[in-house]
């Protein structure tokens, strides 16, 4: 890290204000549009905004017998590419605002990694802890029921994201089907169960590609001080599908996992050692919590974020980073396994603090990659060996990186508009890349009519 001038965080700024997804997608937009100097500016809205927002009220019978209305969501941001693809969560957070600011980042992560799909993103407004499997199950059949044809294997595609996975994908295949009978519905959605239609490497995909882009960006220099993964120190923030995967794959290649965490806190090794992964996963299958690990330091989520470290991978929630603690962020390269964990003006301190960034759109790019390959598989009737599977992602991951890097070294120091060095980052490098390519397409295909 470079021991420059630092911007100090403005204690003016509202937190609200700074982690509304609406702001920093408009934030993150507006720095890659000062260097598409060559894109029409009626264009810019079509790039930006959502092609189609759905609200559905799902009302459920709940197990005491009492019916409770949610509220379901599901943007479509743009399909110039293709279908619509993303997540389906379940959150208690969940908003029309968040859905259609992740819906964007699909778009934009899609036409990064040069894969035929849009962007969408669903969810439904509920607190799954607080819920019954059957609960949970009738609010999914429900929801589905209620989007209707406005999702389907070449309209848009769900996919599990955070508390969904692969049994509520199962969930929404029966019921797309049932509503669809006589036709191949496996493709309506990805992440599905093997006996299903799943594919090999599916879970585990984001948190590998967080892993293949990390290592590519350390090969390529990124970060002088670091020559590859072998005996860097990680700490991971959120021990989930993405967290726990990227932990072990680091584990494997050398890497010294110091500190991981969940919803409940982290755990730091003792005196500077590494974390035992098996000891890990077991007491956290056992107590539900990282948090009073034997023989490791109980930390919470802030100060794990703080740790001196080679690298920092929030994989967590939303907002993690920002201008009241990026100051305090301790690590060489942050890879962003979560959506959106850092704000824009946390962006601007880090980056002013020799601090890069992997951004999410390319960082957690891989289960959006190995769902297009499992799209794939689902059309063909058939299914590609976990080895195929793997080679591809990285060679995908690979060559995004490379571009990512290459447009980010072809920057000028400054902002075209002058103003300073905060747009010319790997995410906003990340960002031209697929908004250039969206572009282009548009050019090609015209404007209809």
């Amino acid at each position: 890290m470079n021991d420059i001038a630092t911007p100090t965080p403005d204690p003016t700024i509202a937190a609200t204000d700074e982690l509304a997804p609406a702001h920093i997608l408009r934030e993150q937009f507006a720095r890659a549009r000062r260097h598409l100097d060559d894109v029409e500016p009626g264009l810019v809205d079509f790039l930006r905004l959502p092609r189609r927002t759905i609200t559905v009220n799902v009302p459920v019978e709940m197990d005491d017998g009492r019916v409770q209305n949610f509220v379901g969501y599901r943007v479509m941001h743009n399909s110039l590419l293709g279908p619509g693809k993303g997540g389906i969560r379940f959150h208690p957070e969940v908003s029309l605002d968040e859905v259609a600011a992740l819906a964007a980042l699909m778009t934009w992560k899609c036409a990064l990694v040069r894969i035929p799909f849009g962007g969408a993103k669903g969810g439904v407004t509920c607190d799954p802890k607080q819920l019954s499997r059957g609960e949970q199950r009738r609010i999914t059949r429900r929801f589905i029921a209620g989007l209707g044809d406005n999702i389907g294997p070449y309209t848009d595609i769900p996919a599990p994201d955070m508390y969904t996975d692969a049994q509520t994908m199962a969930w929404i295949y029966d019921t797309y089907d049932n509503l669809h009978p006589g036709e191949n519905n496996l493709p309506v959605v990805t992440g599905k169960p093997l006996e299903l239609g799943g594919s090999e490497g599916r879970d585990e995909a984001t948190g590998r590609g967080c892993v293949f882009a990390a290592e590519r960006a350390i090969a390529l220099g990124v970060v002088p001080e670091l020559t590859g993964v072998d005996g860097a120190r990680v700490a991971i923030q959120g021990y989930g599908e993405v967290g726990r995967v990227a932990a072990r794959l680091l584990a494997e290649r050398g890497a010294h996992i110091i500190a991981v965490s969940d919803s409940r806190g982290g755990v730091l090794a003792e005196n500077g050692d590494k974390l035992d992964l098996a000891a890990v996963a077991a007491y956290k299958a056992e107590a539900g919590t990282v948090v009073g690990l034997p023989e490791t330091r109980s930390i919470t989520n802030a100060d794990l974020l703080a740790l001196p470290c080679d690298i920092l991978i929030p994989a967590a929630l939303g907002g993690q980073i920002h201008a009241a603690n990026a100051h305090q962020v301790q690590a060489r390269l942050v890879v962003e396994g979560a959506n959106r964990p850092i704000t824009p003006e946390a962006d601007d301190i880090l980056s002013a603090r020799g601090i890069h960034v992997l951004p999410d759109i390319l960082a957690n790019a891989g289960g959006v990659t190995v769902s297009y390959y499992e799209w794939v598989q689902n059309i063909e009737h058939h299914s590609w060996p976990l080895e195929d599977i793997n080679g591809r992602l990285r060679s995908r991951i690979n060559s995004a990186t490379d571009r990512v890097v290459n447009r980010w070294r072809a920057f000028p120091p400054n902002c075209p508009d002058g103003t300073g060095p905060w747009c010319t980052d790997l995410r906003t490098a990340a960002l031209v890349e697929a908004l250039e390519r969206l572009a282009l397409v548009v050019n090609q295909r015209g404007i209809w009519p």
